[in-house]
């Protein structure tokens, strides 16, 4: 304590504890890298304060907008899994890999958007070009809308998914498939989790056998 001129454990019972002044907060890189279009709201907010977030317009986005490429660490194996999220694979130098994002200082703003759960709500379509994953707008989006995303039809065969289908103007790209019956989804056995395909259920398990 400088006042009483004394090295004390803890706080100085005279004089008190000292004022603490905290360092500012920096954006991770993924936050760094959303378009000025373009914020993050917090959705939910789960135990341990992890907060679920979404990608919402803040003007009007035209139809045929690129964004991309998707950022993420190459990997044999998906390490970090989020059933709220789209599980991306990319081809490079003839291998088969994941585009993994354990943590937002490895990937960019795309890693935030959410998979759509039906073709009302699907606004982007994920597609493969030359070794990387870029997402598409399917259609105008309007402000204070969510970016959901789910696969395009080539690519959907690749990561052995079912197709989306967009119902939209009459020149909606004719790849875009119509949507198939409903199948019954592979069961986690660990936790009960389901999955559409058996890639994703395959990609899920690993985390699983990680932890054990």
């Amino acid at each position: 304590c400088e006042d009483c001129g004394k090295s004390l454990i803890g706080e100085c019972k005279l004089h008190g504890p000292l004022i603490r002044a905290k360092d500012r907060v920096i954006p991770s890189r993924a936050r760094l890298t959303l378009p000025h279009y373009l914020t993050l709201r917090v959705l939910e907010l789960r135990a341990g304060n992890q907060q679920i977030l979404g990608v919402f317009a803040k003007k009007v986005i035209q139809k045929r907008t690129q964004f991309g490429p998707y950022v993420g660490q190459l990997s044999t194996k998906l390490t970090c899994y989020d059933e709220s999220r789209l599980v991306l694979q990319v081809l490079k130098d003839g291998g088969k890999y994941f585009l993994d994002t354990p943590n937002e200082d490895c990937g960019n703003w795309m890693m935030f958007v959410r998979l759509a759960r039906n073709q009302e709500e699907q606004t982007l379509v994920a597609y493969q070009h030359c070794g990387e994953v870029y997402f598409t707008t399917v259609k105008p989006i309007e402000p204070h809308t969510e970016l959901k995303v789910w696969y395009a039809a080539d690519y959907a065969k690749f990561m052995e998914a079912s197709a989306v289908f967009i119902k939209e103007e009459s020149d909606v790209s004719p790849l875009l498939p119509v949507a198939k019956e409903p199948v019954d989804p592979w069961i986690c056995s660990s936790c009960g989790s389901t999955f559409a395909t058996f890639a994703l259920l395959e990609s899920h398990q690993c985390i699983h056998k990680d932890r054990v």
